[in-house]
């Protein structure tokens, strides 16, 4: 089923020019299946597609254009004179069309008779943050968290993200900084060549605090999850940049790309949104091509690469969770990982339902059990910080 409220968001982020990458490449997917859809108005976009029987389309537009109607008379859409403005009418509109569509598609069968759940009354869970540790050269470890701003010899933070000086080594002696982000938490890292990194819940970086221009650029996905966007080599005297992890290594030259490796799974993936990237291990080597995914198996050593929805595996680093025909499985160790809680399946059938749709980050996690709820998980419990699906 074609997300036409995921696409109508993106058109009006398209016509506010606050479009990433990842939303272009989502938006132009769409237009290259339904090239007659790229000159409709927003209405006539979601009126032109059938088949949304979870929700009320009239209703749901009524709801968009009053919202609209309601702010006509306020600065924030009369003057845009000034950026933040823009971000501000566009949070207005995204976020109405982002409560109108939420797990609109499941696979499995009517939900059975729902009862109240059981909330521990001094239980608060509450979503991830920006948040990490730094440990420097010397041993020593740094909180990074907002409101906490720091200065290193190499870099500067203000809690929300780190950015390392662009200060070439002359030297072959380089020192490593280890960035580690914890369960419940985020963060954005610039490197010393200008790469960008973004890295997920539970998750080690290793990089140097600076590089040599002409020589290997290496940082260590040590565990966890991060996102890519590489500074390219013709801006630093042609150096390559590489990414080792575990049993394999991605070599770039200047691209964008997400690499999965947890600590708790057996294998490992490597997302690949524009560019090019090989994937090599002891064993053979693998070239990746945009929207092309490669997932590694730790027992075997084999890489077996797919086409995939790039969207949903980059969400992520954008506040956004998407899931397509995933499994409540994997879907409750992403939250598990954001939320920092453990997640029991009491019932075991629920493992494998599958479920479609788009979730924000700052949700809570009531709101997100509330939408599951309604669709199939008969009850829950949060006991402390221990969810039981049942």
């Amino acid at each position: 089923m074609i997300d036409i409220f995921q696409i109508a968001k993106l058109k009006i982020k398209k016509s506010l020019k606050i479009l990433s990458v990842s939303d272009k490449i989502q938006l132009d997917q769409f237009y290259n299946d339904y090239p007659f859809s790229k000159k409709l108005k927003i209405k006539k976009l979601i009126d032109k597609f059938e088949g949304y029987s979870a929700i009320n389309k009239d209703k749901a537009w009524k709801s968009i254009e009053t919202k609209i109607k309601e702010q006509k008379d306020k600065p924030v859409f009369v003057l845009f004179k000034k950026p933040w403005y823009k971000y501000a009418a566009a949070a207005i509109l995204v976020g109405v069309l982002m409560m109108t569509y939420f797990f609109k598609e499941s696979v499995f069968q009517d939900p059975v008779e729902i009862t109240s759940p059981i909330v521990n009354a001094n239980t608060v869970i509450v979503p991830g943050t920006d948040k990490a540790t730094l440990t420097l050269e010397d041993g020593s470890v740094v909180t990074l968290e907002k409101g906490n701003s720091i200065t290193t010899k190499n870099a500067n933070s203000n809690g929300e993200n780190i950015v390392y000086k662009d200060g070439k080594s002359k030297t072959d002696e380089i020192g490593f900084n280890y960035l580690t982000i914890p369960r419940g938490g985020q963060f954005h890292l610039v490197l010393a060549d200008g790469t960008k990194v973004w890295l997920n819940s539970e998750t080690q970086l290793k990089f140097p605090v600076s590089f040599v221009d002409g020589v290997v650029r290496k940082v260590e996905l040590v565990y966890g999850e991060a996102y890519f966007e590489v500074s390219p080599s013709t801006s630093h005297k042609g150096s390559k940049f590489k990414v080792l992890n575990k049993s394999q290594e991605i070599e770039v030259l200047g691209t964008e790309f997400n690499v999965k490796a947890y600590k708790d799974e057996a294998n490992i993936y490597t997302t690949l949104v524009q560019g090019k990237v090989s994937i090599k291990t002891e064993l053979t080597k693998k070239i990746l091509k945009p929207s092309e995914q490669s997932n590694l198996n730790l027992n075997t050593n084999g890489i077996q690469v797919s086409v995939v929805d790039v969207y949903s595996e980059i969400s992520w680093k954008d506040g956004i969770f998407s899931f397509k025909g995933k499994p409540l499985k994997d879907i409750m160790k992403v939250i598990s990982r954001w939320y920092d809680v453990e997640v029991i399946f009491e019932n075991k059938n629920l493992e494998s339902i599958k479920f479609k749709g788009t979730l924000e980050k700052n949700q809570s996690i009531d709101e997100i059990l509330s939408i599951m709820k309604s669709y199939s998980i008969n009850n829950y419990e949060i006991k402390n910080k221990t969810i039981i699906l049942k």
